[in-house]
């Protein structure tokens, strides 16, 4: 069903104010997976226009995309889409920061602690001393990462299980917002074994601090790199300070497509959103300056690896991890991160008189406002 963007507009304005507990009809749901499919159509189309303009882009084997060195791509990420993928290390249940694109936003006094002196790596509680029996028992993933919320709130409880994963010759990465880290922490990190970081320059709208802390970061730990959700205000921030930035000799920088979740979704409100596949919702401009910011680092030839770490990538990161767990043949877990679909959402692009879907029909019988039986 190809259905028209002026059709698809009325049926969402309609399912936008029906009561949350109400179900939609099988013919409902026909339409409303037509308008996604439709809407996601244009934006592909447009983004392989904009892909088309990068003479350098580079595949992994066809599960994501970058530019430039590829000895510098994040290793973290090569674990995440060819490895057994990335188990997530938990501790921190506190951040020094609010920021807008956070998964967690509005909710950061109520995360639950891990527990005291307790770390959660597959969903299970540990304490260090349980660690040896893990690796005793467990086939040893590619990669690991630290992550929830800001490890430098605590940064002196991570040297110690890092040293025990560092023996067992497991790559590990951490994420942070680099405000809070120091030469003393960074160099303490690389002393026990951490091999990649991450700052999420976004997060300090590109703070000169972060940046200084990024350089000093390339002195102790080995591959250094930037990991932010990619919005206008850090396209803009980056563009203002790229010098200073590609001045700190960092190994890559991984454009993430911000998509949205019931916590941070009403800070974009109003803007051109699409869904990927059924499942993550983001705005469309996301990818798209991230495609425009790779084409700018492949002209200018930057001496580091810029990764699009699309939706797609995320579909194909579950789908590897998936596989390696042995799961069945298609089997995963992506999926919307909404319990019900925030049909108002899309309203502004189907709104838009910019945007145009690629083909159009009209409805078919019994699939026209007013026409549909209940």
């Amino acid at each position: 069903m190809k259905i028209s963007k002026k059709d698809a507009l009325k049926w969402f304005e309609f399912f936008a104010i029906l009561p949350e507990d109400e179900q939609v009809m099988i013919k409902q749901q026909e339409i409303i997976y037509a308008t996604f499919a439709q809407i996601e159509a244009a934006i592909d189309h447009r983004n392989n226009e904009l892909m088309s303009e990068i003479k350098g882009l580079k595949t992994v084997e066809n599960r994501t995309f970058f530019v430039g060195n590829e000895s510098k791509f994040a290793k973290g990420c090569r674990s995440c889409l060819l490895g057994t993928g990335l188990s997530a290390i938990r501790k921190t249940n506190k951040c020094n920061l609010n920021c807008k694109f956070c998964y967690n936003y509005g909710e950061l006094d109520d995360i639950a602690p891990i527990g005291e002196g307790m770390w959660e790596i597959g969903g299970t509680k540990f304490y260090e001393k349980d660690i040896d029996l893990l690796l005793s028992i467990h086939n040893k993933p590619t990669g690991i990462s630290y992550v929830y919320l800001e490890p430098f709130m605590e940064i002196e409880k991570y040297y110690s299980i890092m040293k025990k994963f560092s023996e067992a010759g497991i790559h590990q990465h951490l994420y942070t917002n680099g405000t809070l880290a120091t030469e003393e922490t960074l160099k303490a990190l690389g002393e026990a074994g951490l091999d990649e970081i991450r700052f999420n320059l976004g997060a300090s709208n590109c703070s000169d601090r972060v940046i200084e802390n990024i350089k000093i970061a390339k002195k102790y730990i080995k591959n250094v790199g930037i990991e932010t959700p990619m919005t206008p205000e850090l396209f803009k921030g980056f563009f203002e300070k790229k010098e200073a930035i590609l001045a700190t000799n960092l190994d890559f920088i991984n454009c993430a497509e911000l998509h949205l979740n019931e916590n941070n979704i009403g800070n974009y409100a109003g803007e051109n959103m699409y869904i990927a596949r059924q499942g993550y919702i983001s705005p469309i401009w996301s990818r798209e300056l991230t495609l425009k910011f790779m084409k700018i680092a492949d002209e200018e030839n930057w001496d580091l690896a810029v990764h699009d770490c699309s939706n797609h990538t995320k579909f194909a990161r579950n789908l590897n991890l998936s596989a390696k767990e042995g799961k069945w043949f298609g089997a995963g877990d992506y999926g919307c991160e909404f319990s019900r679909i925030p049909y108002e959402a899309f309203l502004p692009i189907l709104r838009d008189d910019n945007f145009e879907f690629l083909t159009e029909e009209e409805l078919p019988d019994g699939y026209k406002p007013g026409e549909m039986l209940f």
